[in-house]
């Protein structure tokens, strides 16, 4: 199990809970950070004991967008991880789930600010939950800046593009509850229990069938902008296959004797 001096990955269960750690800059991106998720990232996709995947901040705070100067390996906090971006020039756009979807499903536990990037990176999340207090935004235009992160493209497909161009084009923060009204997340919750809210959905997902998740998820998102009859044909072609698995077979057992399945992986 990897993480850097900024990213915490650790297991709760069958999920895996990554957290930026950074909370003296608000949890600002940094390189150590990008390469910490990107690690993370991939190591629940290659390992089928994890089902799911809770995205979070330290200190009360989700991310409050990019550290430009630590981007760049500029600061002694990213130098020593410089050789991974020139390896792999697109290693922060993977970091941030703009060129990388992982095939668990992700749940992000927002505290504080949850600004700019950190908007961004919330923009490739599955399931949203947030702490009455948290703080949303996309700040970049106020600063003469553009959301390159993907929100120009993808917010207006998860929320109303009129509240989507209002986001982009005012750059004002946005309550908890205003983002929880335009569908940007799914619950609010007490401060502080934000966590705790995202890991009993992931248990949740946990009990079900990994195969089945897997399949419904990557299903969502592909048929996204095909036609209705091209979603459908789509949607059969992934989903029938499940019905012929083990974790089918082991559910249909668990439902008739009564009992929680025991899904293995196969």
């Amino acid at each position: 199990m990897g993480g850097t001096e900024h990213l915490d990955i650790r297991r709760e269960g069958a999920t895996l809970v990554l957290t930026l750690n950074r909370p003296q800059a608000k949890n600002a991106l940094s390189l150590p950070m990008l390469v910490g998720l990107h690690d993370g990232w991939v190591e629940a996709d290659a390992d089928d004991s994890i089902r799911s995947i809770v995205f979070t901040g330290a200190g009360g705070t989700f991310c409050a967008g990019m550290d430009l100067k630590a981007l760049a390996g500029k600061g002694i906090e990213g130098e020593h991880y410089r050789e991974r971006l020139d390896a792999d020039p697109d290693l922060h756009w993977k970091a941030m789930l703009r060129h990388h979807r992982p095939r668990k499903p992700v749940i992000a536990a927002v505290e504080g600010y949850c600004v700019a990037g950190g908007t961004e990176m919330l923009q490739g999340t599955d399931i949203r939950v947030a702490g009455e207090s948290a703080t949303f935004g996309l700040f970049e235009v106020r600063r003469g800046l553009f959301p390159i992160g993907g929100s120009t493209v993808r917010l207006q497909r998860q929320i109303p593009r009129t509240h989507a161009l209002e986001m982009l084009l005012t750059g004002r923060p946005y309550t908890a509850r205003e983002a929880a009204g335009i569908g940007l997340i799914g619950h609010v919750v007490p401060d502080g229990t934000a966590l705790d809210k995202a890991l009993e959905i992931a248990e949740l997902v946990n009990a079900c069938g990994p195969l089945a998740v897997e399949a419904v998820k990557a299903s969502v998102y592909e048929t996204a902008e095909l036609t209705e009859s091209e979603g459908l044909a789509a949607e059969l072609k992934r989903g029938w296959p499940i019905f012929d698995t083990a974790d089918a077979k082991e559910g249909a057992r668990a439902f008739a004797e009564k009992r929680p399945p025991d899904y293995q992986r196969h």
